[in-house]
C-alpha cells in the first residue's frame, strides 16, 4: 500500500519537529489502551521530554503512521526519526538500558531492591513455579504502583533478587518502586492471595473539609485546584487562592515537586475525586478532595459564594 505523499510530509515533518515521537491511542495523562499505557510509562519513568500524536484523532495518521513504517500496530515510538517499535520493544529496550542510551540518558540505577517474602507467600510462589522449569517470577510495579506478577523466563542479565528459596526479576522503573516492600500471602475475610506491602506507594486520597483546606491555603499550607470548567467557575468561585487546568494549568501542576499538597475542588466532589486519584497515580504522596465541593463550601466557609 502506498503513502499520500500529503500525509507521508505530514509525519516527516513532525518528526523533524521533535526528536522523540509516540504514535499511542490517547493521550499521555489519559491512554486509550494498555499498550498505550505501558509505552507512556516507560518514557515518564525516563523523565525524558517527548511529542505524542493521538491516532484516534486522526484517522489518516491512524493508517498512514501503520504505512511510513511498516509497522502494523499502536503504539509506535520514533526518536531521531526512526522507528524504535511498540510497547513491547519498548519496555525490553529500557529493561536492558538500551533506550536511555537511544536517548542520550544516564544508565538507569540497575541497584537490586530489598524485598522480604514470607514464609507463606515463598510456598505459594515455590508451587506456582514448581512446573515452569528455567522460570523466575517477574514483578513488574506501574506509575500508579501496581503490582503485576508473571511467570517469566529466567534472565540471568535482568535486575534480580535471591530471596526464600525465590528468584525475582524487575525492570529498572519497577526495581526502584519496589525497594522496601514485603510480599505476602493473605487467607482471611478478604480472600486468598498475594498482597505485597509497600512503603514506597502514595498514600491514599484523603478527605478535607471545605473550613479545613480554607484555613491551609491561607495558611499557604495547601494548594487549593478547582477542576470545573471556566463557565462553573464565572457562576460560583471561592475567594482564596486556587489553580485551574485552565490552558497549562494541567501541566503546571504536573511538574510541581511530587510532596506538595494538593487539594482538589469540583461541584459536590466526584470530579474532583476523580482528579485527585490522577494525582495520586502520578506519584503525589498529599493528595486530598475537598468534601462536598464547593456547594459545602458555599455552607460552611463563605456564605456570599453562590449556590447553583
Amino acid at each position: 500500500m502506498s503513502l499520500d505523499p500529503a500525509l507521508r510530509s505530514r509525519i516527516e515533518s513532525l518528526l523533524q519537529a521533535n526528536r522523540v515521537v509516540l504514535f499511542m491511542k490517547g493521550q499521555p495523562g489519559m491512554p486509550q489502551c494498555g499498550f498505550s499505557a505501558k509505552a507512556t510509562g516507560v518514557l515518564e519513568d525516563l523523565g525524558v521530554e517527548y511529542a505524542h500524536v493521538n491516532v484516534l484523532a486522526d484517522q489518516e495518521i491512524r493508517e498512514g503512521i501503520k504505512v511510513f513504517g511498516n509497522w502494523p500496530t499502536i503504539p509506535q515510538l520514533y526518536i531521531d526519526g526512526e522507528l524504535v517499535g511498540g510497547s513491547d520493544i519498548i519496555e525490553q529496550l529500557s529493561a536492558s538500558g538500551e533506550l536511555s542510551q537511544l536517548l542520550g540518558l544516564p544508565a538507569p540505577d540497575r541497584t537490586p531492591p530489598q524485598v522480604t517474602v514470607t514464609d507463606a507467600a515463598a510456598e505459594k510462589l515455590r508451587g506456582a513455579l514448581a512446573d515452569a522449569g528455567n522460570a523466575a517470577l517477574s514483578l513488574g510495579i506501574d506509575a500508579r504502583f501496581q503490582p503485576r506478577f508473571q511467570i517469566a523466563p529466567r534472565n540471568e542479565n535482568a535486575i534480580a533478587v535471591e530471596t526464600n528459596g525465590l528468584r525475582i526479576q524487575f525492570d529498572p522503573a519497577s526495581a526502584r518502586r519496589a525497594n522496601g516492600i514485603t510480599i505476602d500471602w493473605v487467607d482471611d475475610f478478604r480472600g486468598q492471595g498475594l498482597a505485597i506491602d509497600n512503603p514506597n506507594a502514595p498514600k491514599p486520597v484523603q478527605a478535607i473539609t471545605p473550613a479545613e483546606a480554607d484555613r491551609q491555603v491561607r495558611a499557604g499550607e495547601l494548594v487549593l485546584v478547582d477542576v470545573r470548567p471556566a463557565d462553573e467557575r464565572a457562576i460560583a468561585s471561592v475567594g482564596v487562592a486556587h489553580r485551574t487546568f485552565d490552558g497549562g494549568g494541567r501541566e503546571d501542576l504536573e511538574a510541581l515537586p511530587k510532596d506538595t499538597r494538593l487539594a482538589f475542588l469540583c461541584h459536590h466532589g466526584g470530579r474532583s475525586g476523580q482528579a485527585a486519584e490522577e494525582f495520586r497515580g502520578r506519584g503525589f504522596t498529599h493528595v486530598f478532595n475537598v468534601e462536598g465541593g464547593i456547594d459545602r463550601w458555599a455552607g460552611e466557609v463563605d456564605g456570599s459564594v453562590p449556590r447553583y
